[in-house]
């Protein structure tokens, strides 16, 4: 192609040097017949010189002697014969290049200018596009998900006629006469373009689909060609209904309201089919200027707007004039224009969700109706309590809070509040629910887990004494009670219950740290990898996990040990209703015995076990309810968590800092910071609801000891003490705790 120019290019500047060699030396000509005496002037010889074009040059130097037109016609006759001359040289070049450019070029960049037009098709998928509603378990609304245009399409059919009508005589008149194009508007438009300096559109119903779908709305010549080619080619490949479907959902009515049922939505907060004439009216005056008829920014205009729409239509013989002035005198009642979104927290984590299954793209305009998990009244009582519970925690440095309650038997998510109020300032929107935190003592269960579950019993006696574990290269590690106590022998039901930090440190140490975070990585802690990041103080929270993880860890202790991812949603349907997803679909794994897991329960909810630590009547104790609850809180105290379980019902809640400043050093550990948070959101959550405990498994039985009172739960087939009465120290033994090096 360069190849072509370029040639091209040649020939016309050889050409363009012919004519100026025969207009310069005809020009010379002329000045000297009509100011030279021809009798009296003498050629001059001159030497020959070639030149290029011989014959001009012999003409102009003959003798003239006053034959004045037989010399011109002489000379004319020479150039045209250079002409032919040259002409025979350059004839089959100067053919085959207009042959080309005629034939090959020409149709070639006619062939790539079609070829970048956008496919009619493309009007059909586009008009696909819809937004993704997403709904709580009752189907209330908590969101709809779309990419800057909100899109609902809907049929022709459901859209009223008098919407359709007011549309046509307002835009379009004669819409199902033309064939894409209207000579007149294209004539009217081309007049003020061309003689008034003002780009004007003559655009047809067609016209304006394909420039809101398919091409910029840039107001060039280029633009309002491909325009016209492309409405031609819609009215050959769509009916006129069809078209002016996509038409009524395509077209921009304001704001981010894309389409004439987001428009009746956004405008009175009604489905396109129960507007009346005048809200219909006032809408089909909207597309050719949404910023200026708003009637949110300028009540006259859009009156004054809808007036004319009305007129149109009386005009246009779809209404009486009686109907339009009585339309235009109705009132008009807008709905109130906040952008819509309940659970903030938990739709960003639904959203983020159903990018992962599906895409970015299908998730945001593939239409989907979700329906979650969220129970919306209970999840507003939580985000209350929440607020509440951090503005009175204020004292002890507590900025922030957060909270998720689940159903263990679907692993379903049914409240979930990311932070004290996603709205805040600066870091409001901050999601401590997915976010990585140290988790304190509440990891403890999944170390006594592996205990049980390698032979151990809550009978065994396991010493609360001081102890320093060195290992090669690193600092020695002497773990300390949160109480700075030591308690001497207690059982290792008492050391779970009590949440003492040495048992839990010498128990890691029998069953190994890099067992316990496989474990716990069976579980659902999903970032808890097998590596050198830790060591025995695993077990008092060293790994960071989410709060929703750990929540799912105490779900499936509620399971009887059988693992469930947890889930958002109940069901997923397509833009045709086509159910896509339900939460049938997740699979279960067994990663606990139900024996060990009931050993877990029987312990956390042992009320009596826990007296030493936390009193009688803590906020772990909720009258009338045998509840599995366990707290954490790191040693910097800057994590302080609660979680609690029933066979139905789980609730996890955290407070802090998001920054992670530490909390007030004198906070009592649990109990005033989530413990109270956490009473008052399991309190709501049981409410109405029977005490439920779990049913012994066969594989566990009760040993009483008749001569203390005192009983104990077992897994059959584990080391059975004797007795389970407390025993006397020995009396050699030194009543002073004695340091101990491993």
């Amino acid at each position: 192609m360069e190849f072509i120019i370029d040639t091209i290019k040649t020939l016309l500047t050889e050409l363009g040097r012919l004519v100026m060699f025969i207009s310069k030396h005809l020009v010379k000509y002329f000045i000297k017949l009509f100011t030279i005496d021809f009798k009296k002037v003498k050629p001059k010889k001159k030497k020959a010189k070639k030149k290029r074009y011989p014959s001009i040059k012999l003409w102009m130097t003959r003798k003239k002697k006053g034959r004045f037109f037989s010399n011109l016609i002489k000379g004319v006759s020479l150039i045209f014969r250079d002409i032919k001359n040259f002409w025979g040289k350059i004839r089959g070049f100067v053919l085959g290049a207009a042959f080309t450019l005629i034939f090959i070029f020409i149709p070639f960049e006619i062939y790539k200018w079609f070829k970048e037009l956008p496919s009619p098709d493309l009007l059909v998928v586009k008009s696909l596009m819809k937004s993704t509603r997403i709904y709580d378990r009752n189907d209330r609304l908590l969101y709809e998900i779309y990419v800057d245009k909100n899109f609902e399409p809907v049929n022709l059919g459901m859209i009223p006629q008098h919407a359709i009508d007011a549309t046509i005589a307002v835009e379009d008149t004669q819409f199902y006469q033309h064939s894409g194009l209207r000579l007149d508007s294209i004539i009217r438009a081309a007049r003020e373009t061309l003689f008034e300096d003002n780009l004007q559109g003559g655009s047809t119903i067609t016209q304006q689909l394909i420039k809101n779908v398919l091409l910029t709305p840039e107001r060039t010549l280029s633009r309002k060609i491909k325009e016209a080619v492309l409405s031609l080619l819609v009215e050959e490949k769509y009916t006129k209904d069809q078209i002016l479907e996509m038409y009524l959902n395509n077209i921009p009515y304001g704001g981010n309201a894309w389409g004439i049922q987001s428009a009746s939505n956004k405008f009175f907060g009604k489905d396109i089919w129960e507007l009346s004439l005048a809200e219909s009216s006032l809408l089909a005056g909207l597309p050719s200027a949404p910023s200026v008829y708003s009637p949110l920014y300028d009540y006259e205009k859009a009156k004054d707007r809808q007036k004319y729409v009305l007129d149109r239509m009386a005009e246009q013989n779809y209404i009486t004039q009686e109907e339009a002035d009585s339309a235009y005198g109705q009132p008009l009642n807008f709905a109130e224009q906040t952008e819509y979104i309940r659970a903030p927290h938990f739709v960003n984590y639904v959203r983020k969700e159903l990018e992962s299954k599906y895409g970015k793209r299908f998730a945001e305009t593939g239409g989907l109706t979700v329906k979650t998990s969220l129970d919306l009244d209970l999840q507003e009582k939580v985000q209350q309590v929440v607020a509440e519970e951090v503005e009175k925690a204020a004292r002890f440095n507590i900025s922030n809070g957060a909270a998720v309650v689940l159903d263990p038997k679907t692993s379903e998510i049914l409240a979930y509040a990311g932070s004290v109020d996603f709205f805040k300032e600066d870091w409001g929107a901050y999601d401590v629910v997915t976010a990585y935190r140290q988790p304190g003592s509440s990891i403890k269960p999944v170390t006594y887990s592996l205990a049980f579950s390698a032979g151990l019993t809550p009978a065994n006696i396991i010493e609360d004494s001081a102890v320093t574990y060195r290992n090669p290269g690193t600092e020695p590690y002497t773990p300390k009670n949160y109480d700075g106590k030591y308690h001497g022998k207690v059982t290792l039901r008492a050391a779970l219950a009590n949440s003492y930090n040495i048992p839990a440190v010498k128990i890691a140490n029998i069953v190994g740290p890099d067992n316990i975070v496989s474990l716990g990585k069976e579980l659902g802690l999903k970032n808890w990898e097998v590596d050198d990041s830790y060591g025995l103080s695993v077990t008092l929270g060293g790994k960071e996990v989410r709060l929703l993880d750990l929540s799912n860890v105490y779900a499936t202790f509620a399971r009887k040990g059988t693992y469930k991812e947890t889930t958002p949603f109940i069901s997923i349907k397509d833009s045709k209703g086509y159910e896509i997803y339900n939460n049938s679909q997740i699979e279960s794994t067994e990663v606990l015995s139900e024996e060990v897991s009931y050993l877990i329960w029987h312990i956390l909810s042992d009320n009596n076990a826990r007296v030493p630590a936390f009193g009688t009547s803590s906020s772990l104790v909720i009258p009338g309810y045998k509840i599995a609850v366990k707290t954490g809180t790191t040693d910097n105290i800057k994590d302080n968590w609660t979680f609690g379980f029933t066979p139905s019902y789980v609730a996890g809640v955290w407070v802090g800092n998001n920054d992670g400043e530490p909390m007030n050093r004198y906070l009592a550990s649990g109990l005033s910071g989530a413990a109270p948070m956490w009473n008052r959101i399991m309190t709501i959550v049981l409410e109405d609801k029977p005490n439920e405990v779990f049913d012994m498994p066969e594989g566990v039985f009760v040993k009483t000891d008749e001569e203390c009172n005192k009983s104990e739960v077992f897994i059959k087939g584990t080391n059975i003490p004797e007795t389970l009465c407390p025993q006397k120290e020995d009396e050699n033994e030194n009543k002073e705790d004695k340091d101990r090096e491993y």
